[in-house]
Parts: C-alpha cells; structure tokens; sequence
C-alpha cells in the first residue's frame, strides 16, 4: 500500500507539472502579450490549469478513483477555489512585497499550494 501511494504522488507530481506549464504559459500570454494585470491573469491561468488537472487527476493520477459524484467534484472544485485564494496571495505577496518577478512568484505559490492540493484532490477523487 505504502509503494502504491508512492507512485501515485509521483503521479500527481507529473501531473501537476503538466498543469503548472500550462498554468504558467498561459499567465505568460495574457500579461505579457495580451497585457492582463498579473493578477487577473493569474487567477484565470490557475483557473484554466486546475481543469485540465481534475480531468488528469481522475484519469492518470488516482487509479482507485470512484465514479465521480457531483459531491466529488464539488469537493475537488471547492479545495481549487480555496487553492486559487491560496495562489492569489502569495502572487501578491511574493511580487508587491518581495519583490519578485511574477513569473518566479508563480512558482513560489504553486509550492506552496501543491501539498493543499494533493491532499484534497485525493479526498475528493477516491473518497
């Protein structure tokens, strides 16, 4: 059991980094490109990617998953809201008091937000 929860991380991980390029290109386009204030444009990528990583995540990442419920998937879309509020803060955080570059902001909060992600996505795909 303990190995089979090892791969899935490593799994969820791969996933995850799948959706983080995603994320990340699209926050790239929309502020550099299309010229969306960093913060908009976070919370729309992030939005975007957290889709893409629920149809992952059923698929690849948690081969026990259950039939998906709407309370299944209320639970996996509610634990991403709070994960956007989680992102949102740190963007600002990382880039108005730090300092830091939104790009490598980005990265920052997505650390921070992937173990509330894992942890919540698991519950709300497997039970």
């Amino acid at each position: 059991m303990r190995g089979e929860k090892f791969f899935e991380f490593v799994r969820f991980c791969i996933v995850g980094g799948v959706s983080l390029l995603f994320d990340c290109a699209i926050l790239f386009a929309l502020t550099d490109f299309c010229g969306v204030h960093y913060l908009y444009s976070a919370g729309i990528s992030f939005t975007a990617s957290v889709i893409l990583n629920y149809f992952l995540c059923v698929k690849y990442v948690f081969k026990n998953a259950k039939r998906q419920t709407k309370k299944s998937a209320t639970i996996f879309i509610g634990s991403s809201v709070v994960g956007l509020g989680l992102n949102q803060i740190c963007m600002w955080f990382f880039v108005e008091i730090v300092g830091l570059y939104y790009m490598a902001a980005k990265l920052g909060a997505t650390v921070i937000v992937t173990l509330w992600n894992y942890v919540m996505k698991r519950k709300a795909v497997t039970g």
